[in-house]
C-alpha cells in the first residue's frame, strides 16, 4: 500500500541548501518533508568544505613547523602518518555530523524518509512507499565530480573530492586534473604533506579571479615546489608501472602515483525524473528565475543544482530566498553582486564583486585601481608572512565595484569589503574607518585612502596649506 504525504514543503537532498530550507521553514511552523537516500549533510560536509578544510588545516600546521626558524623556534622536521591525519579528518567530520543527522531534524519536527525521490507528476512525488503531495517542492539535490571525456581515464584508477578523503597511503607523485580551487587546494595541501604535485588544465588556473593575484599565488606555489601546467590538453590517461600517466597533446609524459580530478562538477538529478513535473533543466543545472523558481512554478531549486555559483555559502543564501517565497509569497530575488568567495590556499585568495579586467569592460576603463601590499603592513611582519596584497577597484567617483586580497586571512578580510558593495558604498566609508593596530585590515584602509592621495599630496593642496598659514 501507498501511504500519502501532504506537507507545505516536500525538501528533496540532505546538503547545506536542503537542510537550511527544512530547518528554517519548520522552526517558522510549516509542515516539512524531507527526502534523502544518502548522507545527511551532503558534499560540503561528508566530502567538501569540511574535510577539505581539515586536512588544509594539517597541511599548514606541517609548513608552520617547518617555518619555525623564522621565528627563533627549533623543531625536527615534521613526521606525516596521514593514516592518522586521515582519521583525524574523519573525527571532525563526526563531530558536525549531530548537527545534520536525522535525529536533529525530526527533533525539528521534520519528517525525513531515507528514500530516492522520483517526481511523479507535476504536483507529487514518490520517496520508497510514500507519495508525497506538498503545496511547494525544494530541489537541493546538489551536484557531483565531472569526469572529463579523457582517453583511458575510465581504466585508470583515479580519485575525486568524494573519495579522496578516505585515501590513507600518502600519494608519491599526485597528478592534479583541474587549476580551480579545489584541484589548487588539495595539490597544496599533498604538497606540504610529503606528496610531489603536479596540475594540469586545460585553461588558466583559477579563471574566475584576478589575474594578478592569481599570478602572485601561482608563484607561491611553484615556490613549494608544485608544478604548474596551465593551458595544456590532455591526450590520454595510461595505466603505468608506478600507478598510472598522462599523456599530453604536446607529447609530453608525466607518470604518477595517484591521480585526482578536479575539473568542475555536475548537477545531481539523474534519479529525480524532472520531465514528469515539468521541471526544465540542462547539463548545467536545474533552470530558475530570479527567485528560484522552476519552470513548475510550484517547484524551487536551490544549491548547486540550480546552476548558479557552486558555494555552500550560496545555497545557505538560497535558503532564505526561498523560504520567504514560499511560505511568505515575498518576491525575493538573488543578487549576486556582493558575492564573495575564497580560495583557501596558503596565502588565501579572495575575491568579491568585480574583477578589475570585469570592471573595465562594464564601465568603459573609467576606473580607479587601488593596491596595498602587505608587505607595507606591520602585523604582517610581525607574523613573518609579508605575501600578497589588497586590490580594490572603483569607478572613478569612488564607488566601490570589487575587491581581490590575496594573503593570510583573506577570506575573513573580504568582508567588509562585501559589506560595502552591498551597500552601494564609496571607498570614504572605509578610509575612514578607525582600524585597530596592528592588523592585516590596515592593508584595506591604506588601500582605500590611496585613492584620495593623489588630489590630498598635490601641488594645490600644498599651496593651500602655505596661504593659509600666512593667517596664523
Amino acid at each position: 500500500m501507498t501511504a500519502a504525504a501532504t506537507p507545505d514543503l516536500c525538501v528533496i537532498g540532505a546538503g547545506a541548501a536542503g537542510l537550511a530550507v527544512a530547518a528554517g521553514a519548520a522552526q517558522l511552523g510549516a509542515k516539512v518533508v524531507l527526502v534523502e537516500q544518502g548522507a545527511m549533510g551532503g558534499d560540503c560536509l561528508n566530502s567538501g568544505c569540511v574535510p577539505s578544510k581539515s586536512l588544509i588545516a594539517s597541511a599548514r600546521l606541517a609548513e608552520l613547523w617547518r617555518r619555525a626558524p623564522a621565528f627563533g623556534i627549533g623543531y625536527q622536521p615534521p613526521r606525516i602518518d596521514f593514516a592518522a591525519l586521515g582519521d583525524s579528518v574523519e573525527q571532525v567530520i563526526a563531530g558536525i555530523a549531530l548537527n545534520d543527522s536525522v535525529e536533529r531534524f525530526e527533533g525539528l519536527g521534520v519528517t525525513v524518509l531515507k528514500e530516492q525521490a522520483r517526481f511523479t507528476g507535476p504536483r507529487t512525488l514518490r520517496a520508497g512507499a510514500i507519495e508525497v503531495r506538498p503545496r511547494r517542492f525544494v530541489v537541493a539535490t546538489g551536484s557531483r565530480p565531472a569526469v572529463p571525456p579523457i582517453p583511458g581515464l575510465g581504466q585508470a584508477p583515479y580519485l575525486t573530492n568524494e573519495t579522496v578523503f578516505a585515501n590513507r597511503v600518502l600519494p608519491d607523485h599526485l597528478i592534479v586534473i583541474g587549476g580551480g580551487p579545489i584541484g589548487i587546494e588539495m595539490a597544496q595541501a599533498h604538497r606540504r604533506l610529503g606528496a610531489r604535485v603536479t596540475v594540469l588544465d586545460l585553461g588558466p588556473l583559477l579563471p574566475r579571479d584576478d589575474p594578478e593575484l592569481v599570478g602572485l599565488l601561482a608563484e607561491r606555489l611553484a615556490g613549494e615546489d608544485i608544478a604548474l601546467h596551465p593551458g595544456v590538453a590532455i591526450e590520454a590517461v595510461e595505466r603505468a608501472p608506478a600507478g598510472l600517466a598522462v599523456r599530453l597533446a604536446d607529447g609530453r609524459r608525466i607518470a604518477g602515483s595517484h591521480l585526482l580530478v578536479a575539473a568542475g562538477r555536475r548537477p545531481s538529478v539523474a534519479a529525480l525524473d524532472l520531465a514528469a513535473a515539468g521541471i526544465a533543466a540542462t547539463p548545467q543545472g536545474i533552470a530558475v528565475d530570479a527567485r528560484l523558481r522552476t519552470t513548475n512554478h510550484h517547484a524551487f531549486a536551490v544549491g548547486d543544482v540550480a546552476g548558479g555559483p557552486l558555494f555552500t555559502h550560496v545555497a545557505l543564501y538560497h535558503a532564505g530566498i526561498v523560504i520567504r517565497n514560499a511560505l511568505f509569497r515575498l518576491p525575493a530575488k538573488v543578487d549576486y553582486r556582493a558575492l564573495p568567495w575564497v580560495t583557501y590556499s596558503d596565502p588565501e585568495l579572495a575575491q568579491v564583486g568585480m574583477t578589475e579586467t570585469a570592471a573595465r569592460q562594464s564601465t568603459g576603463d573609467r576606473v580607479r585601481v587601488l593596491r596595498w601590499p602587505f608587505s607595507e603592513n606591520d602585523r604582517a611582519h610581525t607574523e613573518r608572512d609579508t605575501a600578497g596584497m589588497v586590490k580594490v577597484v572603483t569607478r572613478r567617483d569612488g564607488r566601490i565595484l570589487g575587491a581581490s586580497i590575496f594573503g593570510a586571512g583573506a577570506g575573513d578580510l573580504i568582508l567588509p569589503w562585501a559589506l560595502a558593495i552591498s551597500r552601494k558604498l564609496g571607498i570614504g566609508a572605509i578610509a575612514n574607518l578607525i582600524v585597530p593596530y596592528p592588523t592585516r585590515g590596515e592593508a584595506g584602509k591604506r588601500a582605500a585612502g590611496s585613492f584620495y592621495t593623489p588630489a590630498l599630496f598635490s601641488a594645490r593642496t600644498r599651496w593651500m596649506v602655505r596661504l593659509m598659514a600666512r593667517f596664523g
